[in-house]
């Protein structure tokens, strides 16, 4: 793949986090299109009142899309929660686990949920028979999201481009209105990499985010002036002598 250019590929860039000032910051930055959170994001940034979270956050993100997930781990628990969920906003998307703790598929949960018109993120993707499980779970339903968690996979030692290329496959032979997401970013060459193999929304946190639109501001000369300036202002605040 060619190195990234000085603009950002034709995907949409979602902020992966549960820090209100961070989604406040990006509510208001026309390159970001919406967020993702979750149930461990939550507990990270000290959330212990669900619902109210929820609800303030939906307020500050000026119409964006946003998800929120489930926490239950039986179907019909989740199938509650979801539908309450549905009701906070019509921004919502509600992250549905593409299996539970015991290993048990939630495909019939989620074809309920999109006869029900709830629209969903399908998240913990690791597989291409989850994926082809989902997308029929959601084909015909409203606009949703399918969640490949593309960098928890590498760093497991998988390559993840042969399974978002699958995916990026069956979304687009089962329903076009399920959209492709790579998850779980770990660097930004990995919007590059996402918008090639044709997902359309990438979610990383806001360190990442905050490169990509850094991009094109510097040439290979700058980064290399910049890195050994580094070496040389560390050195001589550590005294180093021979």
């Amino acid at each position: 793949m060619s190195a990234p250019s000085s603009t950002v590929p034709p995907i949409q860039l979602f902020l992966d986090g549960a820090d209100r000032a961070q989604i406040q910051e990006f509510a208001k930055d026309p390159m970001i299109h919406g967020f993702t959170t979750n149930p461990s994001l939550m507990r990270k940034s000290g959330v212990t009142a669900y619902e109210a979270f929820c609800r303030e956050i939906i307020t500050q993100t000026q119409g964006k899309p946003i998800s929120f997930e489930v926490f239950a781990d039986d179907l019909p628990e989740m199938e509650r929660q979801a539908k309450i969920i549905a009701t906070w906003g019509k921004n919502l998307h509600v992250k549905i686990p593409v299996i539970n703790s015991r290993g048990e598929s939630t495909g019939p949960l989620i074809r309920r949920l999109a006869d029900a018109g709830v629209p969903m993120n399908i998240t913990a993707v690791f597989t291409i028979e989850q994926a082809y499980t989902a997308a029929q779970a959601l084909k015909g339903g409203p606009g949703s999201l399918l969640s490949v968690f593309a960098g928890r996979l590498a760093d497991a030692g998988h390559d993840p481009v042969p399974l978002i290329q699958g995916c990026a496959q069956i979304c687009q032979d089962l329903d076009p209105k399920i959209s492709l997401l790579w998850a779980s970013t770990r660097e930004p060459y990995n919007v590059l990499q996402a918008a090639q193999l044709g997902c359309r929304v990438i979610t990383a946190p806001m360190d990442v985010l905050k490169k990509v639109k850094g991009w094109g501001t510097k040439s290979g000369l700058d980064l290399s002036l910049d890195t050994v300036r580094t070496f040389k202002t560390d050195s001589e605040a550590a005294g180093f002598k021979l």
